[in-house]
């Protein structure tokens, strides 16, 4: 069966009390490799999330800012003291959320949920980009519409950008010659009564490309509201088509401070990187803390085109 493998049996980054804005929660990062190091940029929150409320309660106010950290193995990781991105404007008031990290041409562009905690459903995909990963500009409502889990393909194709998202409770798809003006939505991914994915289903982080196709990891959640983390394979050519969804979950929740937390039983993901022939595939752990769990790419390859196939 295939399985992500965990890299460390303990969270790899975690809140630090001294650091006002992540002192109760990090988690959930998109990731880039680049130059030999990975770049990990964080969702950190400054106090405990309260979600029982019928509206968000400025009482009791959380705010989420993305911090940044750096490692040369994948694993252990250097954090700046202040976050790289914060929230502006209304529509950030509440801040920024579940960054994820995409690279075309020569600039980096960060796919984050903007959520201004007018209501729980005031939340949209932003976009911001940058030339060095650490000065970012825009903070550009992205799709106007209550969405999430968006990510960049990390290339045009047919000349056009490519964007994953999610309307409840599927995975979309949609395209844009200008980043600006999206169209041609469609489903790409369903839920699945009766399964691990039978509530809800959203990217994990960008696609990889192979030889083989797309490689999309992505998150489930099944009617208990337990987050496991899946993964299929696009065409390369035409994103739209779905060539294998492998059927079992490849990572789930069964370590402490994965089933414990500030949100009980979620693994999560936002991001995964290649290094030297594995994926690396980063996840928040019940809303709290981070962690890493890997696989062979040539193993997970085999069972997708395996998938593919029907055999």
């Amino acid at each position: 069966m295939l399985r992500l493998t965990r890299l460390s049996d303990t969270p790899i980054l975690g809140p630090i009390w001294e650091h006002e804005w992540e002192r109760e929660a990090v988690f959930n990062a998109g990731a880039i490799y680049e130059n030999g190091l990975v770049h990990l940029f964080y969702r950190a929150s400054n106090n405990r999330f309260r979600l029982d409320t019928e509206r968000p309660d400025p009482a009791h106010k959380f705010v989420s800012s993305i911090g940044y950290a750096i490692s040369t193995d994948g694993v252990h990781f250097a954090r700046f003291d202040q976050p790289v991105l914060t929230g502006v404007g209304p529509q950030e008031a509440w801040g920024v959320e579940d960054p994820r990290i995409t690279k075309i041409d020569d600039t980096y562009y960060m796919i984050y949920t903007a959520f201004g905690g007018r209501t729980w459903e005031d939340y949209r995909p932003a976009i911001c980009w940058s030339k060095n990963l650490v000065d970012w500009q825009g903070h550009r409502v992205l799709l106007d519409e209550t969405n999430k889990d968006a990510a960049l393909f990390p290339e045009r194709i047919g000349g056009r950008y490519v964007l994953l998202h999610r309307r409840m409770p599927h995975i979309w798809i949609g395209f844009s010659t200008d980043l600006e003006h999206w169209t041609d939505h469609r489903i790409l991914m369903t839920t699945r009564p009766g399964t691990w994915e039978s509530k809800k289903i959203g990217i994990a982080g960008p696609p990889h490309k192979t030889e083989a196709g797309w490689v999309l990891f992505y998150h489930a959640v099944d009617d208990q509201h337990v987050y496991r983390l899946g993964v299929a394979l696009l065409d390369l050519e035409d994103p739209t088509k779905v060539l294998a969804r492998y059927p079992y979950p490849i990572l789930e929740p069964e370590l402490e401070w994965e089933r414990a937390g500030l949100v009980p039983n979620v693994v999560f993901s936002c991001g995964s990187v290649e290094i030297d022939g594995a994926f690396f595939v980063y996840y928040g752990a019940g809303d709290a803390t981070l962690g890493v769990a890997a696989v062979d790419r040539s193993i997970l390859l085999h069972y997708l085109t395996r998938e593919a196939s029907g055999r």
